[in-house]
């Protein structure tokens, strides 16, 4: 997987170069994040029992599109209920929606695991990207701290840093030479 800083960096992207609305409050740009790094919760499963490969493992369900849609409904329904967001609405909808779903698309291009479950719980079919340059982010919850600390964790962040980190700061740039 790619790490968390990787996920939520593309949140704030995104929101960046999309969202038009001035002054946006600290609770968009934290559930933006949290959106984005949100279907890694699925590791929990390893606690309960759940095998990676099930729908509800790793890299299943909390990845899917289907996941994403009802996540950026609830976020938005929640978080986002106030009259002023009214005419936001559906392109806050969208934003969290993509900021979900962005998590399983930097997954897909991960060198590791069994792939993404996109489709679920509709189809269980596991997907990767033909081209997959991210590295899997070592993670060891007993050692958390070591591992963010490892020569390897540089190396991968590095590489996040070349794979999303500049294609996410090209992005915003570009958004900004458009808005001129």
């Amino acid at each position: 997987m790619a790490s968390a800083f990787a996920h939520a960096a593309v949140a704030v992207t995104l929101a960046t170069a999309w969202v038009k609305r001035p002054k946006l409050p600290v609770r968009f740009w934290v559930l933006g994040a949290a959106c984005a790094m949100g279907p890694d919760l699925d590791i929990l499963g390893y606690w309960l029992g759940i095998p990676y490969e099930h729908i509800l493992g790793h890299r299943g369900l909390t990845h899917s599109l289907p996941f994403a849609a009802v996540i950026s409904g609830l976020v938005v329904g929640v978080g986002f209920s106030g009259p002023e967001w009214v005419r936001f609405r559906p392109q806050l909808l969208f934003y969290f929606f993509v900021a979900t779903a962005s998590h399983g698309v930097f997954d897909a291009m991960t060198q590791g695991g069994l792939g993404v479950a996109f489709f679920a719980p509709f189809e269980p079919t596991r997907y990767f990207f033909p081209f997959r340059p991210i590295p899997v982010f070592p993670i060891e919850v007993s050692g958390l701290i070591n591992v963010f600390l490892s020569a390897t964790a540089y190396k991968h962040l590095a590489k996040e840093c070349i794979w999303i980190g500049l294609p996410c700061l090209l992005l915003v740039l570009a958004a900004r030479l458009v808005r001129r």
